[in-house]
């Protein structure tokens, strides 16, 4: 990862941009972080409205206090299995660059501030894996946290396509160059 160098009076540190502190949950047996500083709200016991024909990890949406915001069921985004509504699930609301959006886990465990010699660089999985949704892993407490990149999770394609719920797809015709596309720029053949 890349550390920033710091002035501290006369000496030159590296700073880990990854040492902050974190709020941890769990996702099957597993746990995982996000940054605080990201983090909204945490919310239990919410209803989830379900939208149709938004993407599989796509939960639904909540109504916060007047505003809608999509929820992700964060385990299908990952692979897993899909989250089982239990009495310990929770919303967490995460705020990124332009975007809030609520992310389902199966129960939130604590804050902790891990330090920079607290965080190991993402192993190699070999080829069939990308961590590319992993800052790091956190090593605190004789207990093992997958850190999260939580910006990668919910922009990688997370960024939801709310045309998909409008309506079917509009198939008007145009007329390009003497070629006739349909919205979705598909050749149409007229006989």
């Amino acid at each position: 990862m890349n550390n920033v160098t710091s002035v501290k009076g006369n000496q030159f540190i590296n700073v880990d941009p990854r040492a902050s502190k974190y709020l941890t949950f769990f996702l099957a047996s597993e746990e995982y972080g996000v940054e605080i500083l990201k983090v909204q709200e945490i919310i239990c016991r919410m209803p989830i409205t379900p939208v149709p024909l938004t993407s599989k990890y796509i939960r639904g949406v909540i109504n916060l206090r007047g505003k809608i915001h999509p929820i992700m069921d964060i385990r299908v985004k990952l692979g897993m299995k899909q989250t089982v509504i239990t009495g310990e699930t929770c919303i967490i609301v995460i705020k990124t660059s332009g975007l809030m959006m609520g992310i389902l886990v199966d129960k939130v465990s604590e804050v902790i501030k891990m330090s920079s010699r607290d965080i190991e660089d993402t192993p190699s999985f070999g080829m069939d894996v990308n961590p590319e949704y992993l800052l790091g892993v956190g090593k605190t407490g004789g207990r093992i946290r997958l850190l999260l990149d939580i910006e990668k999770v919910i922009t990688a394609a997370s960024i939801i396509n709310m045309k998909k719920a409008a309506g079917p797809e509009n198939n008007e015709v145009e007329v390009e160059s003497g070629e006739f596309k349909n919205s979705n720029n598909r050749q149409v053949s007229i006989k």
